[in-house]
């Protein structure tokens, strides 16, 4: 009866309940719960590799580009950086108001880092996350363009409560792209989060797009609901807590 019942848990795919049960059933019978607890403990760990399995998706997926933990960043006033502002943003709220984040600040001082800490921490949560170097992402607009999958494209980045865009404003963007970031951003408008990392400060950003209409449609977009965060002090590269 034992056997039957865990064989079945694996044929209706309840790995963590079978694991579970198979850990019991390795115990002395003195030592096995009562059924109520046992229910509770398989329903516990069901729950438990679910979550698991699903973190371990979004973090695959998410491409992030460094392995980055909220615990790892240092935060001090020389970094315009204080622990209630990222404690704020650690909470994943933000994304759940769909809120963007804007970090900006010297090559070198961590903006990467950050954005990525801040993409590991909503894997965690349960929020899928998606990781694009701007100037890749441009590359894979064009190339949806080219091949037609460019709507398919744009309803799975519509999936993502959470996109992050880094290098932001170091090469010029072409008209389509531009355009294609500004439909993005008006299917994430208050519904998703972004967040964005530039060099440029935010003064910047619109001589940058260069095309005033578009600019102020995409920056009306982004910034209005946006926590903005100006990174300072010196290069952080040669150092292993950023």
């Amino acid at each position: 009866m034992k056997n039957e019942s865990l064989d079945m848990f694996r044929q209706m795919k309840l790995t963590g309940m079978a694991d579970a049960y198979q850990a019991v059933l390795s115990l002395p019978i003195n030592n096995h719960p009562e059924a109520h607890d046992l229910i509770a403990q398989l329903i516990d760990a069901e729950f438990q590799y679910r979550t698991d399995r699903r973190t371990k998706m979004f973090l695959r997926l998410s491409k992030l580009r460094y392995q980055a933990s909220i615990q790892d960043i240092e935060c001090n006033e020389k970094r315009n950086l204080s622990k209630d502002t990222l404690a704020f943003l650690a909470d994943c709220n933000f994304i759940n108001r769909a809120e963007n984040v804007l970090i900006t600040g010297a090559t070198g001082c961590g903006k990467s880092y950050l954005a990525c800490a801040l993409g590991d921490n909503a894997c965690l949560h349960g929020y899928r996350t998606l990781y694009f170097n701007l100037n890749r992402f441009a590359e894979q607009i064009s190339l949806a363009k080219t091949d037609g999958s460019l709507i398919k494209w744009l309803d799975k980045l519509k999936k993502a409560k959470l996109i992050i865009l880094d290098d932001f404003g170091l090469q010029p963007l072409s008209q389509s792209v531009k355009l294609a970031l500004l439909q993005i951003l008006e299917d994430r408008y208050g519904k998703s989060a972004t967040i964005i990392c530039s060099q440029l400060p935010l003064n910047s950003w619109h001589p940058y797009l260069d095309e005033p209409t578009i600019a102020d449609a995409i920056l009306d977009r982004i910034v209005p609901k946006a926590h903005r965060i100006d990174l300072k002090g010196e290069s952080l590269r040669n150092r292993s807590k950023i």
